[in-house]
């Protein structure tokens, strides 16, 4: 029963916030607010849930998640910002990365399908290039979902038993768990080299996924809506997000 209530509880909490952000996207496309949020972790993390509560109720026209497929080999030879390059927002719209630039700080390197020299010069320019697009106007949320080893294990094992997550399954599933130190490792150097004050880190505990959606939907529009409505939500749950540190690569917060 308790578990029940605690579910009803979060739905509540959900549709509310999804109230708030149909309210911030109104007046986003009313100012020409220029909005990117980047959701990156691992595999079976939560970012596809997150991102469907966020957008169920937002302008269809004015929200684009975007989950790009592995590049092309003519996109192979182009710089590698570039095919981001054309899903960045216009005024008015927000954009949502499942996935994004970063893969260059995760899967290619551990999967091998970047050079060290690509895995080193991307660690170097994507701050830069982040400035620069903060610098013209877009406003970037960074969110790294951090999921647990057992957590991972046991939600990889529910794709393959249920015939609605078929369509999850991914061919890096399988190295998920054989791999997970080496995710760690880059995961670790990602961090730390790409946390800026322009477009820091937040970390999200993802283990419990109401907890998780509700933190992330609190931080995005104390973040981006409009100072009315951000005043009016109350802040995510420091022990479920927080601003990335140094510190918690160490001190045990981030998952090992």
């Amino acid at each position: 029963m308790a578990k029940d209530h605690h579910h009803k509880h979060a739905r509540d909490e959900i549709e509310a916030l999804q109230v708030d952000l149909v309210r911030y996207q109104l007046e986003a496309i009313a100012s020409g607010a220029k909005d990117l949020v980047i959701f990156e972790g691992r595999d079976t993390a939560g970012k596809d849930g997150a991102i469907k509560r966020i957008v169920e109720h937002l302008s269809v026209r004015n929200t684009r998640v975007v989950a790009l497929p592995k590049p092309t080999e003519r996109e192979r030879t182009e710089w590698y910002f570039q095919r981001y390059v054309r899903y960045l927002p216009a005024a008015g719209e927000l954009v949502i990365f499942n996935r994004s630039w970063y893969n260059r700080g995760g899967v290619e390197p551990v999967m091998g399908f970047c050079t060290p020299s690509e895995h080193e010069i991307f660690l170097r320019d994507a701050p830069a290039f982040e400035a620069m697009l903060v610098e013209n106007g877009i406003r970037i949320i960074k969110l790294w979902l951090d999921i647990s080893k057992s957590e991972q294990a046991a939600r990889l094992k529910a794709r393959e038993t249920d015939p609605l997550k078929t369509l999850k399954i991914s061919p890096l599933d399988a190295v998920a768990q054989n791999k997970w130190d080496a995710y760690s490792d880059a995961r670790d150097q990602m961090l730390r080299l790409t946390n800026t004050a322009e477009a820091p880190w937040f970390i999200v505990h993802t283990d419990k996924k109401d907890e998780a959606r509700i933190a992330i939907m609190r931080h995005i529009l104390r973040k981006l809506a409009h100072k009315d409505i951000a005043k009016s939500v109350a802040k995510a749950d420091p022990e479920v997000l927080y601003e990335f540190d140094v510190e918690a690569i160490n001190d045990g917060r981030l998952e090992r």
